[in-house]
């Protein structure tokens, strides 16, 4: 009887660890701009002082090499430059609706059926 529980709960584990995890994010693309963004946001004051640190043709050449050191010291993903607008439904990166956080294709269909607030289509005479 103990054996079988045993059994049973080992399959349960087994199984549980099969299941396919569910996030709030469209694909892994969109997790990994996710993570880039917590980064970006952790280092963005020390990024904005070392580099007006590295910019400022005022401080002597030594403090802006220190500086220059400093910022490739850093961990590359905490740079604006990385992260990318993608849409919120697909995870696509490209032709993206800003104010709507969509992708143009998703905007459309969405505006085609009347899903999007303050969205009108065009009407010609």
């Amino acid at each position: 009887m103990a054996l079988t529980g045993l059994i049973l709960k080992s399959f349960q584990v087994v199984n549980y660890n099969l299941q396919q995890v569910r996030t709030k994010y469209a694909d892994w693309r969109m997790i990994k701009d996710v993570k880039k963004r917590k980064c970006v946001i952790q280092h963005a004051k020390d990024r904005l002082r070392i580099n007006s640190l590295r910019k400022n043709d005022i401080l002597p050449v030594e403090l802006r090499e220190l500086a220059d050191k400093e910022i490739a010291a850093m961990p590359r993903d905490s740079s604006l430059v990385r992260v990318r607008e993608r849409c919120a439904l697909t995870s696509r990166p490209r032709g993206i609706v800003h104010r709507f956080r969509l992708s143009r294709i998703v905007w459309r269909h969405l505006a085609d059926y009347n899903k999007l607030s303050g969205v009108q289509r065009a009407k010609w005479g």
